[in-house]
C-alpha cells in the first residue's frame, strides 16, 4: 500500500498542508445566534481536525447578508464580529490541520420561502421538476449588484485573513452563483457578463484577480468548479479545462473538481440498490460509486497548470490512494468524515477500515439528494454534540428534523436581517 496519502503538500504559495485528505466542503447549517459559528461548529472542526484529515474545508459561510443557502448559515462581512472565526481557527488547528473558509453566494438557489434576495446572471426559477417551486424566482442581477456582490467576495475573504484562516476557496460550482454565470443553461445575458465562456467567466476572475490583489502571498486561494453541470448543453470538461487556463495566471494555488447543481445532484453520488443484490455486486458498485468524478479530473490532470483537488463519494483508502496516484494533488472526502471523523487517522492502522451508509432509495434526484445531506447533517450535528455518529439512523427522520431545524433558524434568521438593516 502506497503512503502518498500521508505525505505533505506544497502549494504553489508556500502553504504546506500535512496530508492529501481533505475535509470537503458540507453545508452544515450550524450557525449560532446572529449567523455566527457557535460552540457545536467549534466542535465539529475540532474533531475533524484530531481525526487526521489534513485539510478542513468550511461549509458555505456567505458573503451576503440577504442571500443564503439554508437558515441556518454562517454570514462573514464586513459588520460580522471576528472573535467567533478566531475561534473556529483554533479548533480546526487543534490537530494540526489546516483550515479553508469556503465563501459563496447562492445566487438564485435560494429557497422561496427565504427572506432576502434571490438573484441571477438571468431570469429564471431552478427547475427540479415537481419540486421547482420551492425555489425562488431569481431577478437578472443589474451591473451594480454585480460589481457589489463581487466586493462582498473581496470583503469575506479579507475578513476570512483577519480572523486567521490559511485560505479561502471560492465556490463556482453546484449551480450557485459563480456557477450560475459559467453555465450556458442559465446564462442567458447579452452584455460582458454572458455569450462567450469568457464573459460567462468574467466574474468569477474578477473575484479571484481582486482578492489575490489584497490578500498575503501565503494565504491560499482556491477555487471550487464543476468537472462538468451533467445536464445537456451544460459547462462541460472542455469548458472546465480552459477556465483553469483561465485562473492559472491569477494566483490561483489549487482547484477542487466536483461536479452537478441541484437539477442535477450528482455531487450527493446518490445511487440505487436493490436489498437483494449480492456483496460482490455491492462492492463494484461501491467502487464505481467512489471518486466519481475521478474519471473527468483524469481528462484535466496532466494538462492542468494548477494542482487539482477531486472531491466525491470516496469512503476506501484504496479508492482515495488512486486519486493521489492518478496525478490528482489532494483527495477531498465529506460524507465519510461526517459518518466518522476518525477515518483517516484509522486508515494508518487499518488500511481496510470504511463507512457505509444504506442507499437512499427514493427515485426522484433532487428529494433523495435533500433527504441525503439532511442525514449527513445529522451525523455532523451529533459530532458537534460531542457525541459518537449513528450511521443506521433513519433518513427520512433525519429529513424530518431538518425540516423543524430549519423552520426555527428560517424565523430567527428574518428578526436578525431585519433588524440588522
Amino acid at each position: 500500500m502506497s503512503h502518498a496519502l500521508f505525505q505533505p503538500l506544497t502549494l504553489p504559495n508556500g502553504q504546506e498542508l500535512p496530508n492529501r485528505i481533505a475535509k470537503a466542503a458540507m453545508e452544515e447549517r450550524m450557525a449560532a445566534s446572529g449567523q455566527l459559528p457557535g460552540e457545536q461548529l467549534l466542535t465539529l472542526y475540532r474533531a475533524w481536525s484530531m481525526g487526521g484529515s489534513g485539510l478542513l474545508l468550511t461549509g458555505n459561510v456567505m458573503v451576503h447578508d440577504a442571500a443564503l443557502t439554508g437558515p441556518g448559515g454562517v454570514v462573514l462581512d464586513k459588520n460580522s464580529p471576528i472573535e467567533l472565526f478566531r475561534k473556529w481557527v483554533e479548533a480546526a488547528h487543534s490537530g494540526g490541520a489546516k483550515i479553508w473558509m469556503q465563501i459563496n453566494h447562492p445566487g438564485r438557489q435560494v429557497q422561496a420561502n427565504m427572506p432576502g434576495v434571490a438573484w441571477g446572471p438571468s431570469a429564471s426559477r431552478v427547475n427540479t421538476g415537481r419540486t421547482s417551486s420551492m425555489f425562488a424566482e431569481a431577478e437578472e442581477m443589474t451591473e451594480a449588484q454585480i460589481e457589489q456582490t463581487i466586493q462582498r467576495f473581496v470583503d469575506t475573504a479579507n475578513r476570512a485573513e483577519e480572523a486567521g484562516f490559511d485560505g479561502v476557496e471560492v465556490h463556482a460550482a453546484h449551480g450557485y452563483l459563480l456557477s450560475q454565470f459559467l453555465s450556458p443553461l442559465v446564462n442567458k445575458r447579452t452584455d460582458q457578463w454572458g455569450g462567450s465562456l469568457e464573459n460567462r467567466a468574467r466574474m468569477l476572475m474578477e473575484v479571484i484577480r481582486r482578492i489575490r490583489a489584497e490578500v498575503k502571498p501565503d494565504f491560499t486561494v482556491a477555487v471550487k468548479l464543476n468537472s462538468a453541470d451533467f445536464q445537456r448543453g451544460g459547462f462541460d470538461e472542455q469548458d472546465a479545462a480552459r477556465v483553469i487556463e483561465m485562473l492559472a495566471p491569477l494566483g490561483v494555488d489549487l482547484v477542487e473538481l466536483s461536479g452537478g447543481s441541484y437539477e442535477s445532484p450528482a455531487m450527493t453520488g446518490n445511487s440505487q440498490s436493490s436489498d437483494s443484490e449480492d456483496q460482490s455486486k455491492q462492492d463494484e458498485r461501491t467502487a464505481a460509486r467512489e471518486a466519481y468524478f475521478l474519471e473527468l479530473a483524469e481528462q484535466l490532470v496532466d494538462d492542468s497548470p494548477i494542482p487539482l483537488m477531486v472531491t466525491g463519494g470516496v469512503t476506501r483508502r484504496e479508492t482515495a490512494e488512486a486519486v493521489i496516484s492518478s496525478g490528482v494533488a489532494v483527495v477531498g472526502m465529506g460524507t465519510a468524515l461526517a459518518v466518522d471523523p476518525n477515518l483517516p487517522e484509522k486508515w494508518k492502522v487499518d488500511a481496510s477500515a470504511r463507512v457505509t451508509l444504506a442507499p437512499v432509495r427514493i427515485k426522484d434526484k433532487a428529494i433523495a439528494s435533500a433527504i441525503s445531506m439532511a442525514r449527513v447533517r445529522y451525523q455532523m450535528r451529533r459530532v458537534g454534540r460531542g457525541r459518537s455518529p449513528l450511521p443506521k439512523f433513519p433518513a427520512l427522520l433525519a429529513f424530518g428534523w431538518d425540516f423543524v431545524r430549519d423552520e426555527v433558524n428560517r424565523r430567527r434568521y428574518a428578526k436578525w436581517l431585519s433588524e440588522r438593516g
